[in-house]
């Protein structure tokens, strides 16, 4: 989103710098530790009005201030809009309130991608492909109405013709951004409950016709890509708005929340959080491999 560029780069005028990714705000999960020198709201967005303030078309959200994972550091997420659209953005306030950090914090040790690939092992249970136990096992979290998802499908399906000893599990991330991107998720839900085979058709047919659903139009669009995938749409749609399959959906996000996911595509090869496009196919590959030798 050019948006959030505009965002990180400012921020990187001033702080640490990292690569951001257009993010979900982070739903507020038990401290990590202390919550006394959490910075107060006042605090954070006077900080906001010092930094961004000098262009009144810039508003902003504080989403959540919570301890971070790493002590002595408090996580602030903060969703910001403009004229270029919104996004969310975190960073990081120093114990002495004196100093914030633009970045990701990565997991460090000798496995330092071993949390995470436990985590996954027991909570990811959205649709699979592949051998349950091959040595490579990748799970993606992902929107349909994200378009750089639909970019990247082209490569993960590259990939996972290609080395068919890939357990590939699927994951919902819709972005609070996205005005039908959680109701696609509740029929995609439903349609692989029905169906695995079709899941997989249901998904590409929405990528395909991204363009053309609209928030009014979703539930109508949505029914027909059902139908066309071999499932019936009727039942489909009114699965969707079971209050159980929206739960199935938080519970799919949470999972993402609790493993720092922030934007999508992102992908997990054995605990390892990678991004995914169009053009890093080599990469991801190499990735692979790597995994599967360590494995």
């Amino acid at each position: 989103m050019r948006y959030l560029v505009l965002f990180t780069t400012l921020f990187l005028a001033t702080f640490s710098t990292a690569q951001q990714k257009n993010a979900k705000p982070a739903a507020s999960t038990s401290a990590a530790h202390s919550t006394a020198n959490l910075p107060s709201e006042d605090v954070v967005n006077a900080f906001m009005h010092q930094t961004f303030g000098y262009d009144p078309q810039l508003t902003w959200k504080i989403v959540s201030i919570k301890p971070s994972q790493a002590e002595g550091l408090a996580e602030v997420n903060v969703q910001i809009s403009g004229p270029q659209g919104q996004g969310a953005q975190k960073f990081y306030v120093s114990e002495d309130g004196k100093h914030a950090i633009v970045g990701e914090i990565l997991p460090f040790g000798s496995q330092p991608f071993e949390r995470a690939r436990l985590e996954l092992e027991k909570k990811a249970t959205g649709p699979t492909k592949g051998p349950a136990k091959a040595p490579v096992t990748i799970v993606e979290f992902s929107d349909l109405q994200c378009p750089h998802c639909k970019e990247a499908n082209p490569t993960i399906e590259k990939l996972l013709n290609e080395d068919p000893n890939i357990h590939f599990v699927y994951q919902n991330f819709p972005l609070p951004s996205h005005n039908w991107a959680e109701k696609a998720a509740a029929y995609d839900d439903c349609v692989a409950k029905a169906s695995p085979d079709a899941f997989w058709k249901f998904v590409d047919s929405v990528y395909e016709t991204q363009e053309q659903i609209t928030a009014d139009n979703a539930d109508q669009k949505l029914t027909e890509l059902a139908d066309k995938s071999g499932v019936k749409g009727s039942d489909i749609a009114a699965c969707a708005a079971l209050p159980e399959t929206q739960s199935r959906v938080q519970a799919s996000v949470n999972l993402g929340q609790s493993l720092d996911v922030t934007g999508t595509p992102t992908l997990f090869i054995n605990g390892r959080p990678v991004g995914v496009n169009a053009n890093n196919y080599d990469a991801l590959k190499q990735l692979v491999d790597f995994a599967a030798k360590e494995k």
